[in-house]
């Protein structure tokens, strides 16, 4: 018999290999679902990986573990004040009370994770940062930023703009004092954003918490304060006292001038009436000793009276600062109150009446000739009237006038006061009877009183501000 010969089929390894991949999918099919369904029962308790709460990761940590970790951070935080002299200072947590605002409540956001939707969180940050936010007390803050050395300590420097020296060859700028003092306010306010957002450091330069000069030595407004300065001191008054003169420059100048805070340059005006008062009063002769020749020839000293140089100070200092202000260079004679004669040692000149208050006697001289002389009555002695010495000038001269006084009205037809209500005029109801000792007891108010003729003659003479010397 003939044994027939089974054909085995080609087809028989492939399909085992088939089967063996199948298997093999199924199988890792099977090990990602139960890996799926593991890590997803993982975060069932736990946050997503790359979970943030205020920036500090708590990836993969439960809730009660990221409470825990959270608390610590909190209570280890400092926020360090770096200043601007390489010093740095802390204000911690505790110090302020510093608390999350949700009272460590992060079930809420382990919520919104699902378990079973670990894998979005890979790709999306969603539900996988929170911020919580930070209370304080405010008041606390307020205490500590105040106990900060960079703001009540001794070693604090204000700010100051350029200032401006004068030297020989004009003034030159001193550079800014940038100084360490602190603007509270800017630093509260930096202070409480670094917390709220949990910063470790505020750099007070870069927060820009430090209080600046205004201005400094590159700033425009310093170029043209320096050259309205130095236009100033380029000025040089002259003034003329006669054959005398009195220059005023920038070396005085200088001393009168400053620049406030938004660099204006102003004028100090009592340092400048001051020292022109010291130039000036050389030159006025109001009140001062004079040296006289009487009529008799004797030399005598006089003293008192309104005659004489006097400058009007605060009139001529409008004219200076004007000049100044222009830097000009100029001569020219101060603005006066009142003037005399001449700037000569004798200012009273040749035209003058004198009167000698014990001879009862008066001369009236005009350019050096004596024009009229005569005796007079002068103020009363047993009143305590006497007429006043020294040298005095006429104010003006009236016709006609009605002379008023306690207990007296008396008409005049020439009257010529040279000191208040005291004056030269004619009185003729003292019926020629002049000179003597008439004034100790039967004097006048204080007036000259002079006989019709006298009177008439020196009136129809004699000028406004004609010196009167009485001795």
């Amino acid at each position: 018999m003939k044994k027939s010969k089974v054909k085995s089929s080609k087809h028989e390894p492939s399909k085992h290999k088939q089967n063996n991949i199948t298997k093999g999918i199924i199988i890792s099919f099977c090990v990602l679902i139960a890996v799926y369904i593991a890590v997803s029962l993982y975060f069932a308790n736990h946050f997503y990986f790359g979970s943030k709460i205020n920036g500090v990761s708590v990836s993969g940590k439960t809730v009660d573990e990221t409470k825990t970790k959270l608390a610590s951070v909190l209570q280890n935080y400092t926020l360090n004040i770096k200043e601007r002299n390489g010093k740095t200072e802390t204000i911690k947590a505790q110090d302020i009370n510093e608390k999350y605002a949700s009272n460590n409540d992060y079930q809420k956001l382990k919520n919104e994770q699902s378990p079973y939707m670990w894998i979005t969180g890979i790709f999306s940050k969603k539900n996988s940062e929170m911020a919580d936010g930070i209370s304080y007390d405010s008041n606390l803050l307020k205490e500590k930023i105040d106990a900060l050395s960079c703001v009540n300590g001794n070693d604090i420097t204000e700010p100051q703009n350029p200032s401006f020296k004068y030297t020989s060859k004009g003034y030159v700028v001193i550079k800014e004092i940038l100084g360490n003092k602190v603007n509270k306010d800017a630093l509260y306010a930096a202070a409480k954003k670094a917390i709220l957002n949990q910063e470790s450091t505020i750099d007070l330069e870069k927060s820009n918490c430090y209080i600046t000069p205004k201005y400094t030595s590159s700033s425009p407004k310093v170029r043209k304060t320096k050259e309205l300065l130095n236009k100033y001191v380029s000025s040089k008054i002259t003034y003329t006292f006669g054959n005398q003169k009195e220059s005023i420059d920038g070396s005085a100048i200088n001393k009168w001038i400053n620049v406030n805070s938004n660099l204006d340059v102003t004028i100090d005006e009592k340092k400048e009436k001051d020292y022109l008062n010291k130039v000036f009063s050389k030159y006025e002769t109001t009140g001062k000793t004079r040296s006289f020749t009487s009529s008799s020839g004797d030399t005598i000293n006089v003293s008192g009276g309104d005659y004489g140089w006097l400058v009007n100070t605060s009139k001529e200092m409008e004219s200076l600062n004007s000049s100044i202000k222009k830097g000009q260079t100029t001569t020219k004679q101060p603005a006066y109150k009142q003037t005399a004669a001449s700037h000569d040692a004798n200012d009273i000149g040749n035209t003058y009446v004198e009167v000698n208050l014990s001879k009862q006697h008066l001369w009236f001289y005009k350019n050096g000739s004596l024009v009229t002389q005569g005796d007079v009555v002068t103020g009363n002695v047993s009143l305590n009237d006497s007429t006043p010495a020294g040298v005095y000038w006429v104010k003006y001269k009236e016709r006609n006038a009605t002379l008023k006084g306690q207990g007296y009205s008396s008409p005049v037809d020439y009257w010529m006061p040279f000191n208040g209500g005291i004056g030269l005029h004619d009185a003729p109801w003292r019926h020629g009877q002049f000179g003597g000792d008439i004034y100790l007891t039967q004097g006048s108010h204080g007036c000259v009183n002079c006989p019709p003729d006298l009177a008439q003659t020196i009136f129809n003479t004699i000028a406004a501000g004609t010196p009167v010397v009485l001795y």
